[in-house]
């Protein structure tokens, strides 16, 4: 078995025509950007919703509630559409 699955060679676009080159990501600064603007409103977002169920909590203990619904919102979810949308706003 020899095929993995994967098409090669030349991407077809929605339109039949072959795709061109991938876009390169965005540079290291960007993608800082792009993460500060998804980490930001989430801590904020999560602390004052958590602040009523952990609000006497130890602090380090606060924030582990808070990153550990951050960190996966922002990884799998936020930061990959924030990336998108740069995308799409660059090649306008």
């Amino acid at each position: 078995m020899t095929g993995s699955g994967t098409p090669t060679g030349d991407t077809i676009s929605q339109g039949g025509q072959p795709a061109g080159p991938p876009a390169a990501p965005p540079s290291i600064h960007i993608r800082a950007v792009l993460t500060w603007l998804a980490i930001f409103p989430l801590v904020a977002i999560t602390s004052m919703i958590a602040e009523p169920l952990v609000g006497t909590w130890h602090p380090i203990a606060r924030a582990c509630v808070v990153t550990l619904v951050v960190v996966p919102l922002a990884v799998y979810l936020v930061v990959p559409n924030l990336v998108k949308l740069y995308g799409r706003i660059r090649r306008r």
